[in-house]
């Protein structure tokens, strides 16, 4: 029964079910914000000129010509298109409803195509949209392989900072493995188990000893870069020839496929590393939404005292879970000196692992969204060497910075609500 008020209206009665609606506007208002910086960029800074953009290479099937556009009028396009877009996810928001997905992707869409047209408006080369596209594929691979070794350990509820040092411990082991065997599989494998060695310490120190999560994460990036660095002056240096010249992998290109234009080269004509790569991200997502197992380990990550009272081992399932891991998180470290170059180098993966976690984040914990975030990135981090080669009048400094500013804007502007898996960094005992 409801109680009566004082105006003869019923009251709710403390037991009543009542709901809540909370409205964020956060994205209109990331949305706004990079629409002005967009805009005050095309005023402090005009460009004369047109810009072409060039789509096809020498090997495709059939030529497309160089497309060349005004460069300014397309920017001011763009940025027209790009406030009609923050209309809806205004009313969106006003609504209490989410922004949809599609208005976001374009509005990106829309302002990078601008922003590249201002870029190469009066550039005497023309802009290589495969170039653009192949590159972003290239420099992506390390950061969607690091965030589906994240999305695995942090669904189990473990932190994993560790990615840096489980990239780089791949690298230079892929580097004296593939060196000493003149085989890039045996690299591949090395730096896989390299890995997992790492993600095994880790398990060791937050699952059985139960210390802080972070602390051990941040402790085994710098381990592992101290002890790269350490053995890559004493021992590697000296011994460049046997130790460190690997073989890398070579391209495998598809037939008929690889000669479609734009696409052709970017997607068609890689390495294996590279066409695992989308299968590991479905195997991933696969065995966390599809499999007994990955039920278990989501809720061994979620509530692993109920996950206990029905018989999961729990801190079994941790361990299986960050071995794992560390196994994915090797072969995007392996890629820097079996696929990309043939060499290692000092601190080579440059925080690419952080980038990897920031990816997870802004990928929920999801092993397809996480994957995607790591080609955004990837892209940022090519636009730079683009831009570079079409003569940008950007500040090389800041387009150094470019991929850690995107990761900025999305992790805590465009994101929305993250929610971790709730046991996240919290050590399990029995009782």
């Amino acid at each position: 029964m409801t109680a009566p008020a004082v105006d003869g209206t019923p009251a709710a009665t403390p037991d009543a079910p009542r709901t809540v609606s909370t409205v964020s506007w956060k994205t209109p208002i990331a949305l706004g914000v990079v629409l002005a910086l967009y805009a005050l960029l095309l005023l402090l800074a005009p460009r004369e000129g047109d810009a072409r953009f060039s789509l096809s290479t020498p090997t495709d099937f059939f030529q497309l010509p160089v497309y060349v556009i005004p460069g300014m009028a397309t920017a001011w396009l763009c940025a027209a298109i790009g406030a009609v877009l923050v209309v809806p996810s205004v009313l969106a928001t006003r609504r209490a409803r989410r922004t949809p997905l599609w208005v976001t992707g374009v509005f990106a869409a829309v302002l990078l195509f601008g922003f590249l047209a201002w870029a190469a408006a009066g550039s005497a080369r023309d802009l290589s949209v495969v170039g653009l596209l192949g590159g972003a594929v290239a420099l992506s691979v390390p950061l969607v392989y690091g965030s589906l070794s994240g999305v695995i350990g942090e669904r189990s509820g473990t932190i994993n900072i560790a990615i840096e040092s489980q990239l780089l411990a791949g690298a230079f082991t892929a580097a004296v493995a593939g060196s000493l065997t003149n085989s890039p599989w045996v690299g591949l494998v090395a730096a896989m188990l390299a890995s997992a060695l790492v993600s095994l310490v880790l398990a060791v120190f937050t699952i059985t000893y139960r210390v802080n999560q972070i602390i051990v994460g941040v402790v085994l990036n710098v381990l592992v870069i101290g002890l790269t660095s350490f053995f890559y002056s004493l021992v590697l240096v000296p011994n460049t020839e046997t130790l460190n010249s690997t073989t890398r992998f070579e391209r495998i290109p598809i037939p008929f496929l690889e000669r479609i234009p734009v696409i052709g080269p970017v997607l068609f004509d890689q390495t294996i590393v590279v066409y695992l790569m989308p299968v590991i991200v479905f195997g991933v997502w696969y065995g966390l939404f599809r499999t007994r197992w990955g039920l278990r380990l989501r809720a061994v990550g979620e509530h692993p005292r109920a996950a206990d009272t029905v018989g999961i081992e729990v801190l079994r399932t941790r361990y299986r879970a960050l071995l794992i891991a560390g196994l994915v998180g090797g072969m995007g470290g392996a890629f820097y000196t079996v696929v990309s170059i043939n060499q290692f180098g000092r601190e080579m993966t440059a925080g690419a692992g952080f980038i990897a976690l920031a990816a997870m984040i802004f990928g929920k914990w999801n092993p397809v969204r996480a994957a995607l975030a790591g080609l955004l990135f990837g892209f940022a981090t090519n636009l730079q060497n683009v831009l570079s080669v079409v003569g940008s009048p950007v500040p090389s400094q800041f387009m150094l910075m470019l991929p850690y500013v995107v990761t900025l804007f999305a992790v805590a502007g465009l994101v929305g609500r993250s929610r971790p898996p709730a046991a996240l960094a919290t050590p399990y005992t029995k009782e």
